[in-house]
C-alpha cells in the first residue's frame, strides 16, 4: 500500500510540473490563473480517484466524476474572475505607458489593486514624473543656450561685417571679439560639463589633497580681476586640512563661487574664502558683503539657467550655470553644497568633502 501511494504521489507532483511547464507557456495572465485553478482542482481529484481504484476498488465512478466536473468548472471561472480583475489593472498601466509614449507627459495610472501591481503603478508614475522634469529641463536648456548663444554671435557678426566693409579697421575690435570668444569659450564648455554630469560621465579621479593649498592656488588666480574691480579678496586657511577630492574638480567649484561672489559684490567690498572642518567633513566657504539673496531663493540659486533680477540687468550676468555646475561636481564627490545670508548682510555659499584618515 505504501508503494502505490508513494507512487501516486509521484506521478502527481510529476503532472503538476508539467503543468507548471505549459501554463508559462499561454499568453496572457488571465489564461494563466485559469489553468492553475484547473490544475489545483483536477489533479488532487486525479490523485484521490487513482486511490480510491487502487486501494478499494471504488465504484462510484460517476459521482467522483461530476464533483470532479463541477469543482474544475468552479475553479476555472473564479481563475478567469481573478484574471479578469487583475488584467484590466494590467490594460490601465499598458494604456497609460502608451499616452506617455505618445507625448502626453502628464498620463498617469492609479495606483490601485493587489500590493504588488499598486506598487508597479506608483513605481511607473514616479518615473513619468522624473522623466517629465527631465524633459522639461532639456527644453530649458536648448531655450536658454539659444538665448545666451545668441548675443556673443551677433556682436562677433557685426565687427566682422563691419571691418569686411572697410568701416573699421580689424586691430579697434580685436580686443572685443577676443572678449566674445571668451565668452563663447566658456559657455560652451559649461554646456559640456553640464552635459557631462546629467549623463553621469564626469570623470572624477579622487586623490587625497590638501583644501587649504587648493584655496590659496585660485584665490592667487582670481586675485587679478579683484583687483580690477576693487574687491578685497582674502583666503583664511589655518595649517592643512586634507581631503579627499578631485583636484580639478574642486578648483572649478571654488573658481565658480569666487566667480559669482565676484559679480554680484559692488566696489569696495570683499571676499573672505575660509577652510576648516565641521561634524567630520572638510568645509570651504565663501563669504561676499554683496547685495545677499533672499531665504527663500537659496534653494533656486543652484537651478540650471538661473539668474537673479539685479544680475539680470546690469549687464554683469553670467550663463547661469556656474552654481548649477559646482553642485553637481560636489555631490559627484559625496559632497553637499548650501547657500546661507551672511551675518552683516552678503552672502555665504559653502561645500563640503570627504575628510582623510592624515586629516
Amino acid at each position: 500500500m505504501i508503494g502505490q501511494a508513494l507512487a501516486v504521489a509521484c506521478l502527481t507532483a510529476a503532472a503538476a510540473s508539467a503543468v507548471v511547464l505549459a501554463l508559462r507557456r499561454l499568453p496572457t495572465v488571465r489564461l494563466q490563473l485559469a489553468g492553475l485553478a484547473l490544475c489545483c482542482v483536477v489533479l488532487p481529484l486525479i490523485a484521490v480517484l487513482l486511490s480510491g481504484w487502487v486501494m478499494f476498488g471504488m465504484g462510484d465512478d460517476l459521482k467522483i466524476l461530476a464533483v470532479s466536473s463541477a469543482a474544475a468548472c468552479a475553479a476555472v471561472a473564479a481563475g478567469l474572475l481573478l484574471g479578469r480583475s487583475i488584467g484590466r489593472r494590467i490594460d490601465g498601466l499598458r494604456d497609460t505607458a502608451r499616452e506617455f509614449a505618445r507625448g502626453d507627459l502628464g498620463a498617469r495610472t492609479p495606483v490601485e489593486g493587489p500590493a504588488e501591481l499598486a506598487e508597479l503603478s506608483a513605481t511607473f508614475n514616479e518615473m513619468a514624473a522624473q522623466l517629465a522634469v527631465l524633459f522639461d529641463s532639456r527644453s530649458e536648456l536648448v531655450a536658454w543656450a539659444s538665448h545666451d548663444l545668441r548675443t556673443p554671435v551677433a556682436s562677433l557678426k557685426a565687427m566682422v561685417e563691419a571691418v569686411e566693409d572697410g568701416v573699421a579697421e580689424a586691430d579697434e575690435y580685436l580686443p572685443q571679439i577676443h572678449a566674445q570668444v571668451l565668452t563663447l569659450e566658456s559657455l560652451l564648455e559649461d554646456l559640456f560639463e553640464l552635459a557631462c554630469l546629467d549623463a553621469g560621465a564626469s570623470a572624477l579621479e579622487t586623490q587625497e589633497m590638501d583644501l587649504s593649498e587648493l584655496v590659496r592656488s585660485c584665490v592667487d588666480e582670481v586675485r587679478p580681476e579683484a583687483d580690477m574691480e576693487g574687491v578685497a579678496l582674502e583666503a583664511r586657511t589655518n595649517g592643512s586640512l586634507h581631503a579627499l577630492c578631485a583636484p580639478h574638480k574642486t578648483a572649478r567649484v571654488l573658481r565658480n563661487l569666487l566667480s559669482n561672489a565676484l559679480r554680484h559684490t559692488p566696489h569696495g567690498g570683499s571676499i573672505v574664502v575660509s577652510v576648516g572642518s565641521h561634524n567630520g567633513v572638510a568645509q570651504i566657504r565663501v563669504e561676499d558683503t554683496g547685495e545677499g539673496v533672499p531665504p527663500q531663493l537659496h534653494q533656486r540659486m543652484f537651478e540650471r539657467f538661473w539668474r537673479g533680477d539685479d544680475a539680470r540687468t546690469s549687464g554683469r550676468a553670467g550663463a547661469g550655470l556656474g552654481l548649477t555646475i559646482a553642485r553637481g561636481l560636489v555631490e559627484a564627490q559625496g559632497g553637499e553644497v548650501w547657500a546661507a545670508p551672511r551675518s552683516g548682510g552678503g552672502l555665504e555659499i559653502g561645500f563640503t568633502l570627504p575628510r582623510t584618515k592624515r586629516s
